[in-house]
């Protein structure tokens, strides 16, 4: 099976990418950049790991107007980091990306890291949403592209347990987009949850 990895150059899609690659997937790796006051720091850890753990480079996707029209909190200093997270269509936008790419290079799905619905906190989260995007990427495209979400029967706990299984470190996953985790970004906050809970 062919798929497009959504990646972000933290736990939970290179622990995605890790896991493809075990099976035998053709990977083909996307970092999108919509906008994220993150963006550079994603992309320098998406290459550093990619290259690390001998999975396939990475392809960017400037998409970076999408944020700087619809400011949030992880696009925006101005607004709050955290209160402020929620980016409308942000996932939607990552689907469609990916599966554009997928269309293009033939791949059969695009791979998105979605956790545990139980600890979502936004609408564009759950299996249901997903299964949406399915059908809307057939209709706009007249061709089956599935998305899936190998990690949506896991909590952050199990993903940073298996994580460190596969020596995974170096990861980058705060929206404040800094040299050192801010500790307040709804990303922060869930891994120093995560971590816990373990």
């Amino acid at each position: 099976m062919a798929i497009v990895m959504l990646v972000s150059g933290g736990f939970d899609s290179t622990l995605m990418s890790l896991m493809a690659h075990e099976e035998g997937m053709a990977l083909f790796p996307l970092f999108v950049d919509y906008g994220q006051l993150g963006a550079d720091k994603e992309w320098e850890a998406c290459k550093r790991l990619h290259e690390k753990h001998r999975l396939p480079s990475v392809t960017r996707m400037d998409l970076s107007g999408f944020g700087k029209t619809i400011p949030s909190g992880i696009t925006d200093s101005r607004l709050r980091i955290n209160e402020d997270a929620f980016l409308p269509g942000r996932n939607l936008l990552f689907v469609l990306a990916g599966a554009a790419h997928a269309f293009k290079v033939q791949a059969n799905g695009v791979a998105l890291g979605l956790l545990d619905p139980a600890q979502h906190l936004f609408p564009d989260q759950t299996r249901e949403f997903a299964e949406a995007c399915e059908a809307m990427i057939e209709a706009a495209m007249g061709r089956r592209i599935r998305v899936l979400t190998p990690l949506i029967e896991f909590s952050k706990s199990n993903v940073l347990a298996m994580a460190e299984a596969r020596g995974l470190t170096g990861t980058y996953s705060c929206h404040a987009g800094g040299d050192t985790p801010c500790g307040v970004c709804v990303a922060c906050v869930e891994i120093t949850n995560a971590e816990k809970r373990s």
